[in-house]
């Protein structure tokens, strides 16, 4: 059955007890609870999954196989999408435009019928919504304040920075004096990013101090929601772990073959690849990953950091962290060298709570890589790319990408630079850079 919460604006609160259990029974808070003598049978964890993009199937099938029942709350648009319907007990849409409060109305309504263990967002975009209903109805997970961590680039700067983790040079823009003293001090170019976005979206280069007042003038009483920092060239890599109760159970570390932002804002060929494990690279990442994972406070899902490696002074400089799964076919690349499907790894996580049980399952330390194109075709033909280290072909209306697998730490990125300047004369499209993302 499917049900619209679109409406439900005016819904009064009903307090729920709950209690963090990988089999979870009814509780009630009472005084004279020491005097009930009847155990309740235990039941299935009921996970509330929230995701306004097409993604995280993979997540809620493992939580159906686990035995959990699922219920995905998502955006009316996306009705007719590809879900795992099969492993959903229930679906909710939500209207367009529809604010945090109203949904938060909304799900209190769904709790008085369906008892929820688990609220998780499958989405970078609806972090928010779901630390604020997990902090409404009580319920364990990543509050508001850890949560902007993971959204707001200038705390998660600022964060970063107070743990010693190395960022570049920034400023918040909301003061004109500290802005002035800053672009007099901390030499140019510049990069005015927006902190509440993910990846390049938004991101502006500013090469000369009389540049910006006009970007700020523009950007008038929404300027507060932006930060000035540093543009440092370099090489981008990421790293992405499973963390389970404050620790990097897994972290695999690659290399994007140009910066995203080149890409989101230039156009050009997508490409990423597993770097050599135990080199230089992989051993510094893997450890200014595990100070930042701590930093930030992430007890328990998957993370996606950014680090740039800086041509002047060769030392990483922290970017950026999400705690999801990192989008592109990162997932498909992880799974391809290692075995891991993060999204599966972040279902078990979430079951089994703070209860100590998650165990990591064994991984290969082989290599992968990803090429990703924007293409003039409305489904572009990648068989002319049959290489045996393809293990994957993308199948996305006017995209062209392959999943490359390899035992030799060489082979893969070699592949991928052939490949990405066939790809550049086949198939590359080039559309304007887009304010919000599309998946």
């Amino acid at each position: 059955m499917s049900l619209s919460v679109g409406g439900l604006a005016c819904l009064t609160f009903e307090s729920i007890g709950i209690i963090d259990s990988r089999v979870p029974v009814p509780v009630v808070f009472s005084q004279t609870c020491c005097e009930m003598n009847a155990m309740p049978e235990p039941r299935p964890l009921t996970f509330l999954c929230i995701t306004t993009y097409e993604k995280g199937q993979e997540f809620m099938r493992e939580c159906k196989r686990k035995g959990c029942r699922v219920l995905l709350l998502t955006a009316e648009k996306l009705r007719d999408a590809d879900w795992p319907r099969e492993s959903l007990d229930d679906m909710f849409y939500l209207p367009a435009e529809i604010s945090v409060a109203d949904i938060v109305k909304a799900v209190t309504h769904l709790a008085r019928s369906h008892k929820l263990d688990r609220i998780v967002a499958l989405d970078e975009y609806d972090m928010e919504t779901a630390a604020t209903l997990r902090e409404h109805l009580r319920i364990p997970g990543m509050g508001l304040t850890t949560m902007r961590y993971f959204r707001d680039k200038l705390a998660m700067r600022m964060r970063a920075l107070d743990r010693d983790v190395r960022v570049p040079d920034f400023v918040p823009v909301v003061n004109h004096a500290d802005i002035r003293y800053y672009m007099e001090h901390v030499a140019g170019p510049w990069v005015v990013k927006p902190r509440q976005e993910a990846s390049a979206i938004g991101i502006k280069k500013i090469h000369a101090a009389e540049e910006l007042w006009p970007v700020l003038d523009q950007l008038g009483d929404k300027q507060s929601a932006y930060l000035l920092e540093k543009f440092v060239p370099g090489e981008v890599y990421h790293v992405d772990s499973v963390v389970s109760e404050g620790d990097v159970a897994f972290a695999n570390v690659s290399k994007y073959g140009k910066p995203p932002m080149n890409v989101a804002q230039g156009g050009g060929i997508f490409t990423t690849f597993t770097v050599p494990r135990g080199s230089d690279a992989d051993s510094a990442l893997r450890a200014i990953n595990r100070d930042l994972i701590a930093a930030l406070g992430l007890v328990r899902g998957v993370a996606h950091a950014e680090f740039i490696q800086a041509h002047e002074d060769g030392n990483f400089y922290f970017l950026e962290c999400a705690a999801r799964v990192g989008g592109a076919y990162i997932n498909e690349m992880v799974e391809a060298a290692t075995g891991l499907n993060l999204w599966r790894e972040w279902a078990r996580i979430e079951i089994a709570g703070g209860d100590g049980s998650y165990r990591l399952p064994p991984v290969r330390e082989e290599y992968a890589g990803v090429i990703l194109s924007l293409a003039k075709q409305e489904d572009p033909d990648t068989s002319a790319y049959n290489d045996p280290e393809v293990v994957l072909r993308i199948k996305r209306h006017h995209h062209a990408g392959l999943v490359l697998h390899s035992a030799d730490p060489q082979r893969v990125p070699a592949i991928l630079e052939n490949y990405a300047h066939r790809f550049a004369e086949e198939f590359l499209a080039i559309e304007p850079p887009r304010d919000k993302p599309t998946a």
